[in-house]
């Protein structure tokens, strides 16, 4: 700065000098160099309040942290389910003293006049077998008897007329047969024959 100021007072000083008439009393040296000072400062200080102040750039607000919306959840809504249709229950089985109530031991001595019956058992095991009269007789009656035929066995038994049911189970090998057959209420005493097989039962009879 100093550098560019001295020039500026030189010039000023030769001016003041060569524009001075002589006959004014002169100046003494040190008074010029003083006025050349300080119009030359005069200039400086109007130079330098023309020069645009620096404006402080205003702090940059640091960003707060923005609160997170807060989440109310929905009331629950628990669905409504349409009511159960139950479905109607069956009509009660007959008891046990209903007369068409066939799921029972029959009783054979009230069931009117009985049949001789063979039953041949051609499997090589024992057989579990189920008679079953299923429907009431003319005398009323139904029920089941069981057998336990042994492996060759004939037995002859006495079972009323009516509509039966036969069903076999072989135990060794596992095996099942089942026929129906029908017994007439005639007295002729004909050979009736139940021929148990591994998978069948024949029925020989009228």
């Amino acid at each position: 700065m100093l550098k560019k100021i001295l020039p500026i007072l030189l010039a000023v000083t030769v001016l003041l000098e060569a524009c001075t008439p002589q006959a004014a009393p002169t100046m003494a040296p040190v008074d010029v160099q003083n006025t050349a000072v300080a119009a030359a400062w005069a200039i400086v200080t109007m130079t330098q309040g023309a020069i645009p102040t620096n404006t402080p750039v205003p702090p940059t607000e640091t960003p707060s942290p923005t609160p997170l919306p807060t989440f109310t959840a929905p009331p629950a809504v628990i669905p409504t389910l349409d009511p159960l249709l139950l479905a109607p229950t069956a009509a009660p089985t007959a008891g046990p003293s209903d007369p068409n109530n066939c799921v029972k031991a029959l009783n054979v001595a009230e069931a009117g006049p009985t049949k001789n019956v063979r039953i041949e058992n051609t499997t090589g095991s024992q057989v579990n077998l189920s008679l079953t009269l299923y429907t009431p007789n003319l005398f009323g009656q139904c029920g089941s008897l069981g057998y336990v035929i042994k492996k060759g066995e004939k037995r002859k038994i006495t079972i009323p007329a009516g509509y039966w049911y036969a069903y076999s189970w072989v135990l060794d090998p596992p095996s099942t047969g089942e026929v129906s057959f029908y017994i007439g209420p005639s007295k002729t005493q004909d050979l009736l024959r139940l021929i148990i097989k591994p998978d069948i039962i024949a029925w020989v009879g009228p």
